[in-house]
């Protein structure tokens, strides 16, 4: 269980109004005046996953920021991933992973594992997290109440020789086609904060895993949400200067595609943002999950944390 420390008497924080770092503390909540009335009742979507994952200290952060948010009137939905953790176990029970394009190659028993891992382990223990920093939260999976009905996703590649595409089949991987938000909202309702496995269920009654990316951009979109926040491990986007670009709109992205300035696993991201503001969500933020309260910083104050993407 995460333990918090205690708080300091009123009249030790009182000792001295004048004191510099208690007057910054203020002004912050000043900052955060106008954006928490402009948030009140919306609903923001977390993607959360990566090293931050796996680091105590900032899981703690996490699940403070959530907490934060459904205390001041937002409704967060955190949508989390595992790769690493499903790989780590597939590893402990010496089945072999195969990629194509990013994507983990999923046969039966390798989906059996994920779901495992995703809506076992992983689910749980942020569960525990929120729970430990004195929120409620009730973990679910894609597959719970109906919430995502998944599509089977093919990939196809081209030989460089022959340059003939082919089609890869991923096996047990999907991709949300239908979304019914009933479920997310009956939660955020009771004053609960969902916790989403990344897994969903086709139409032909088969169990498929989808990317974490993918299911809270399809979420956030549903949801008509305030906010996508996904969380990764660098500060954002950057141009080829290494400097941050806080704000974008699809065509620039595509230029930035274009020249090579955003390359690798950064494309497949913001394509999932553009989905997710050009169908429904006001904005996508791709910020730096290492960054202790990024989430915080981004939302309740003017400079921001990280790249900010709108239609």
């Amino acid at each position: 269980m995460l333990q918090f420390p205690a708080k300091a008497s009123k009249c030790a924080a009182m000792s001295n109004p004048h004191d510099p770092a208690m007057l910054a503390k203020a002004e912050t909540l000043v900052e955060a005046l106008p954006y928490l009335q402009r948030y009140a009742g919306r609903t923001f979507v977390v993607k959360y996953g990566g090293h931050a994952m796996g680091d105590p200290d900032l899981a703690h952060d996490f699940a403070q920021d959530v907490v934060l948010m459904k205390a001041v009137g937002i409704n967060p939905v955190v949508v989390h991933g595992g790769g690493p953790q499903i790989g780590a176990m597939l590893k402990r029970l010496g089945v072999e992973s195969r990629f194509v394009d990013g994507l983990r190659v999923t046969d039966k028993a390798t989906a059996e594992v994920a779901e495992m891992v995703l809506s076992g382990a992983i689910n749980k223990e942020i569960v525990r997290w929120i729970s430990g920093a004195g929120g409620k939260a009730a973990g679910i999976s894609g597959k719970d109440g109906g919430l995502v009905t998944a599509a089977k996703v093919t990939r196809t590649t081209r030989d460089p020789d022959s340059q003939i595409e082919r089609v890869v089949d991923l096996g047990f991987v999907g991709e949300p086609e239908t979304i019914d938000t009933t479920i997310i909202e009956t939660i955020c309702a009771a004053g609960m904060i969902p916790v989403i496995a990344p897994i969903g269920v086709g139409k032909d009654g088969e169990t498929y895993n989808i990317n974490a990316d993918t299911m809270a951009g399809s979420i956030a979109a549903a949801l008509g949400a305030a906010r996508l926040f996904l969380l990764t491990d660098v500060a954002g986007v950057l141009d080829k200067d290494k400097q941050l670009l806080t704000d974008l709109v699809p065509a620039d992205i595509e230029k930035l595609k274009a020249d090579g300035t955003i390359s690798g696993g950064m494309i497949p991201k913001l394509e999932t943002c553009i989905h997710a503001v050009e169908a429904g969500c006001e904005a996508a933020v791709v910020l730096d999950g290492r960054v202790p309260h990024a989430m915080l910083i981004e939302m309740f104050t003017v400079k921001g944390a990280g790249t900010l993407i709108h239609a």
